[in-house]
């Protein structure tokens, strides 16, 4: 595992603090937990955090350990071990992450890659020249029967082909990432075959769909 380390101290903000809205939320995943084990939260609340900022700062590890009363230390390394926190400046609109597990790379990731090389930025992790967009590489996020798949924010978009990437990332660039339905992107409702079916085929029509 590479070593993960907070961003340089010249893109780190002077301070965090949560949202009145966000520290209700707060308020409330605390109170689900034991008393005396209110530290076991962090995990969230640093999720919580990466939300509202973007990524997640030096000052929101310090917001967090202080208001969970934890060592400093402890809560650096729950956010430098779990990849899914980001610990520099991610695209304003749109941070790609690009699955290349086996299922993906067999089916076509490495050139939804080379679209984000090409129309982001060369090196993963790296911004676009108006900071706007990022991507990077990720293992398996679960989505495996419709490979090739990408997810932004918490949404999985699947069935790709570089084309249609193309087509969302500039639709995330224009500030229209919400006209992009989530999932399938070839037409499938789920997770279904591809094609017709070829098992459990006890009463379904010619077509080999499940009457």
């Amino acid at each position: 595992m590479s070593v993960r380390r907070l961003a340089d101290d010249a893109v780190q903000p002077a301070s965090f603090s949560f949202t009145e809205e966000n520290m209700a939320w707060a308020k409330e995943m605390i109170a689900k937990f034991p008393e005396g084990r209110q530290q076991s939260a962090v995990i969230p609340l640093l999720m919580r955090a990466q939300e509202q900022a973007g990524w997640v700062t030096k000052a929101a590890i310090e917001y967090m350990a202080a208001m969970l009363d934890m060592p400093l230390i402890r809560v650096l390394e729950v956010a430098t071990f779990y990849t899914q926190f980001q610990l520099k400046p991610v695209g304003t609109k749109a941070h790609i992450q690009v699955c290349g597990t086996t299922p993906c790379m067999l089916r076509g990731s490495e050139e939804l890659m080379n679209v984000c090389r090409s129309k982001i930025n060369p090196e993963p992790g790296e911004l676009n020249a108006d900071g706007t967009l990022s991507w990077e590489e990720v293992e398996c996020q679960g989505a495996c029967v419709n490979a090739p798949m990408i997810m932004v924010f918490k949404d999985t978009y699947e069935d790709l082909t570089p084309e249609r990437l193309s087509e969302i990332i500039d639709a995330f660039e224009a500030g229209k990432g919400d006209t992009i339905k989530p999932g399938p992107q070839n037409g499938r409702f789920s997770s279904e075959p591809a094609g017709a079916l070829t098992s459990l085929l006890d009463g379904a029509d010619k077509s080999g769909q499940g009457v």
